[in-house]
């Protein structure tokens, strides 16, 4: 960042040209070297700065940075802690820049400006040298002849160079010459009159007044165009005046007290006003000079304030700026801190924003007592939780300090602070009374050491609040003089029930008779509560969590769902748990029955086949060789049982194939057919009584 100059008066940056003083990676920036800038203007004076990032393995930090023009001893003298410039100093850093602040700049603080830093390496500290110069000087008029012998001619100017076409306004006597906008001005050379000027836009910062013809004319100077001043203290505002005629009647008045005049154009003697009744005094110590003595200064006498006066044919009504004043109420500002476990160890400092007017003298309280021997802005000493610190001036102890204190014990508020609906917006506030202000952060309980603050903010806002954010919640209250935790606060967020899971026990192959046992679970707050339906039937089965049917039946078998719910809604289960009877004691009575069947049938055709065979003899002993083939031959016979949901039983009979994949409910049955010789085959053929059975025979494999 260049250095820039900025201001709310009238700056002007003389030279611009980057200059960059530096060495071995440490280094400041200057963009300009010199600023000139009118007095009681307002400059800013920035820089950059450099520095090795490692020094001997270690990380380079930086410790303190500052802006100087003296030293004392071999020491910088920071501005913020020098006393020429309370009040009027500000500075803003950000990473590897800094910018000087000066308001109601004053010719005193025509000097060089230097930018320093410190690091935490040995012998890291750094000054950008040379620095910037600052010239500060007030507009002037300059009398000069005129070619006219009864005129002067007038030149408004400055040592700074103005900028170009620039426009000015003039003031005769303290009252603007409309329509006049040029550097120059001619006038008559009488007596009495004055003159001063101003660059437009900056009509807050005019020239001195300066009389035409010889030094008695009429004009008001001040000494200070501005004055900052302590809550409780006393402040002088003063004045030069002079006029060609005799002055009869001189008093001071404030524009803002306008409203209590008796004519808003008709200023009115200050030292009538009620509100200044017994604190205001007008001092002449010597002649033409006067001196408005405000005592015991609230913030409310913050304002300008103006000087007048009336001869016998003149009357000062100056539209020029008087001096301005501005009280503020003294602080207690926490300049170091080393926290201990019980206590913390603290340094304060009792300042105002204002400059204070000479050596002043302090008065610390603590917890209400009187601290003894302690005399200075500064106060060391350990701070315990619930200690309360305040400052005053000696002599205006009544216009102390606002007290100073480590943060209370926060409290922690919820809202809505009714029930909590889930998907609401839900806001939590954290608050701790401290002076200076707490600095909070939020926290959920979750049993990690290593908790991530979910807010460092006073509130922590939820803009659709869900089940998974419940839980509890607390904050920390900390600054500089301690910290403090508050109490756990517990949220928890209502919903409907979410979809229910089933399941059912045992979870294997139910057998008819047994015990079965159906479990419904859903994620609810409040809990839900749960009901059993059976698929097409009306009325519930069961009310509960868990449903459980002792002799389980056939008649049990079916589909089965459950009903969450609670106040916020409710929720069917989308699984629907089919439940069927497995028995087992008619199976294994027909298989019985079944292989009875099946060996009597087969002991039956054989007893035919025996038959058969001694009917027809010759053929079989005319085939000889198949005869030994046919004993060799296999026949199966197959019967496959199949329980359908009447329990009706089937049999099929059908020839058997060689294959071993057959379900478990097959049997297989083997016989030997061996034709008989015999010759009564056709009276076997025509016998009623006869059972016949047809098998085909399978190929063997």
């Amino acid at each position: 960042m260049s250095l820039t100059a900025a201001a709310s008066g009238f700056v002007v940056v003389l030279l611009s040209a980057q200059v960059i003083q530096g060495q071995d990676d440490w280094g400041v920036t200057y963009s300009s070297t010199e600023i000139c800038a009118l007095k009681g203007s307002t400059v800013e004076i920035s820089c950059t700065y450099t520095y090795p990032s490692r020094i001997d393995g270690g990380d380079t930090e930086v410790k303190e940075t500052f802006w100087f023009t003296k030293l004392s001893g071999n020491q910088s003298v920071d501005l913020s802690t020098d006393s020429d410039y309370q009040g009027r100093v500000e500075y803003s850093c950000y990473e590897k820049s800094c910018t000087l602040r000066i308001t109601d700049l004053r010719e005193s603080d025509s000097a060089e400006y230097k930018f320093s830093f410190i690091t935490n390496q040995p012998g890291g500290r750094y000054t950008g040298s040379p620095g910037v110069t600052l010239r500060v000087t007030d507009l002037q008029v300059d009398v000069g002849r005129s070619s006219y012998y009864d005129r002067r001619d007038l030149k408004c100017h400055s040592s700074c160079r103005l900028p170009d076409r620039s426009s000015y306004i003039w003031y005769k006597s303290g009252e603007k010459i409309q329509s006049l906008t040029s550097s120059t001005h001619s006038v008559s050379d009488t007596y009495g009159d004055s003159y001063s000027c101003a660059v437009k836009g900056h009509e807050d910062f005019p020239s001195p007044q300066v009389c035409v013809k010889g030094q008695t004319c009429n004009r008001v100077i001040y000494t200070d165009r501005s004055i900052c001043a302590s809550k409780g203290s006393s402040v002088d505002i003063s004045c030069t005046y002079s006029s060609f005629n005799i002055i009869k009647s001189k008093f001071w008045f404030s524009p803002e007290r306008s409203h209590q005049w008796q004519s808003p154009s008709r200023p009115e003697d200050l030292s009538k006003d009620s509100q200044f009744a017994g604190r205001v005094q007008v001092l002449e110590t010597e002649t033409r000079r006067s001196t408005l003595r405000i005592t015991d200064l609230t913030e409310s006498d913050s304002a300008q304030y103006r000087f007048k006066f009336n001869t016998t044919s003149f009357e000062w009504r100056s539209s020029l700026p008087g001096t301005t004043l501005t009280v503020t109420a003294l602080q207690v500002q926490v300049t170091r801190t080393t926290v201990h476990q019980s206590d913390t160890e603290a340094e304060l400092k009792c300042h105002s924003s204002c400059s204070p007017a000479g050596r002043l003298s302090y008065v610390w309280f603590k917890n209400g007592q009187k601290v003894t021997g302690v005399e200075t802005s500064s106060f060391k000493g350990r701070v315990y939780p619930g200690d309360i610190i305040s400052c005053a001036l000696k002599g205006h102890e009544n216009y102390g300090s606002p007290s100073v204190y480590a943060p209370k014990l926060p409290s922690v508020s919820v809202s809505p602070s009714a029930e909590i609906v889930e998907g609401s917006s839900v806001t939590l506030t954290c608050s701790s009374d401290a002076n200076p202000a707490a600095n909070y952060t939020w926290y959920k309980k979750n049993g990690d050491p290593d908790l991530q603050p979910l807010s460092k903010e006073p509130q922590l806002v939820f803009s659709s609040f869900q089940s998974s954010d419940s839980g509890e919640y607390y904050c920390t209250a900390e600054k500089e003089l301690g910290r403090r935790t508050s109490e756990y606060i517990s949220i928890n967020v209502t919903y409907a029930p979410k979809l229910p899971s089933v399941s059912v026990s045992p979870s294997a192959e139910i057998v008819e008779g047994s015990s079965v046992t159906l479990t419904c679970s859903s994620d609810a707050n409040p809990a839900a509560n749960y009901t059993w339906y059976k698929e097409n039937e009306d009325s519930p089965k069961a009310s509960g969590q868990i449903f459980t049917i002792t002799d389980f039946r056939a008649e049990h078998s079916g589909n089965y769902y459950c009903e969450a719910q609670n106040r916020r809604g409710r929720h069917n289960s989308t699984l629907q748990l089919i439940v069927v009877a497995a028995t087992w004691k008619l199976p294994v009575a027909l298989s019985t029955t079944a292989v009875l069947l099946v060996f009597i049938f087969l002991l039956v055709l054989f007893c035919i086949r025996r038959v058969r065979s001694s009917q027809h003899p010759s053929e079989a002993e005319e085939r000889p060789d198949n005869r030994a083939q046919q004993r060799e031959e296999l026949h199966y016979g197959s019967v496959r049982f199949t329980r359908t949901q009447a329990d009706a039983l089937y049999s099929n009979f059908s020839p058997a194939r060689p294959h071993r994949n057959e379900e478990e409910s097959v049997v297989y049955a083997s016989s030997n057919f061996i034709r008989a010789s015999g010759t009564n085959h056709q009276a076997a053929m025509e016998d009623p009584s006869a059972l016949y059975s047809r098998v085909i025979k399978s190929p063997r494999v």
